[in-house]
């Protein structure tokens, strides 16, 4: 591999950015001299691809199969042919791991950030007590940050990773008023989940506080998941951080199981009905 097609690569893994290196493993005909080449993808068709394959009335289908293959998330084999030879690519598809920042070092923070890095996230963790954001008691995370909610959410988001849609964003402070916060902070990012823990009626009271008093639009919080999680009866810290992690992986794979909070707007919409049809 070329010292420029490995460093591009490099550099999208450093960025966060959804890349693909294509190698050429087989090749025959007059693309024979191809074989062993490579190139870095991108799935916006206005960025210039790094390296050349040399392959002639194919490149436009291996950029096509090249850039569905990131669209999928999924490596995959592509065989391409025409009167001039055969060849045979692999596509392999490098997307940012998922990264889960757990806003409240409390005791439901401790286990689902062990939980989070087992299922192959990153974590980051943030409070602002010195004491509880602590590496001691968080030693898997990638990064545990002790200091104001809403200043650490920001230096965040201007650092590497910043937010995106591989970014999954878990509220479980202590206070009502920490969560107000945050959640000003965040919704209008473009990540992926926001989930807030707190009973129905805990949760209410930010949204009509953030609706009241801040003027956001009541339907911005539909895609809040609060109350948090998928219902499996959760009781213990573990098992209400396995309910969470349960609806993270749900949501980043289109799963089909319903969560608390979609379970929770479906009543609400069947309480309306019936009471339209009287």
């Amino acid at each position: 591999m070329s010292d420029h097609v490995l460093e591009a690569l490099l550099a999208s893994i450093e960025k966060r950015e959804a890349a693909a290196l294509v190698s050429v493993v087989e090749a025959s005909g007059e693309f024979a001299a191809a074989l062993g080449r490579h190139m870095v993808v991108w799935p916006d068709e206005e960025r210039t691809p790094v390296g050349d394959l040399r392959l002639g009335e194919l490149s436009a289908d291996a950029l096509r199969e090249s850039r569905q293959a990131i669209a999928e998330n999924r490596h995959r084999h592509v065989e391409l042919a025409s009167e001039s030879g055969r060849v045979k690519l692999f596509v392999e598809v490098q997307t940012p791991p998922p990264h889960l920042i757990i806003v409240g070092a409390g005791h439901i923070a401790v286990p689902l950030a062990a939980i989070a890095k087992i299922s192959d996230f990153q974590v980051t963790v943030l409070d602002d007590r010195p004491q509880y954001a602590h590496p001691a008691r968080f030693p898997t995370a990638d990064q545990v940050v002790a200091g104001d909610f809403r200043e650490e959410l920001r230096k965040l988001r201007r650092g590497q990773p910043t937010f995106d849609n591989a970014t999954y964003i878990v509220l479980v402070t202590r206070g009502h008023q920490h969560d107000v916060d945050c959640l000003l902070e965040v919704l209008d990012d473009p990540v992926a989940y926001i989930g807030m823990i707190g009973s129905q009626r805990r949760v209410r009271a930010v949204f009509d506080l953030l609706e009241r008093e801040q003027g956001i639009p009541r339907e911005k919080f539909g895609r809040v998941h609060a109350p948090i999680g998928i219902d499996i009866g959760a009781i213990t810290p573990a098992e209400i951080a396995v309910c969470i992690m349960a609806e993270i992986i749900n949501v980043m794979r289109g799963g089909p199981a319903e969560t608390l909070s979609d379970a929770i707007r479906r009543e609400r919409r069947e309480r309306r009905a019936r009471a339209v049809r009287g």
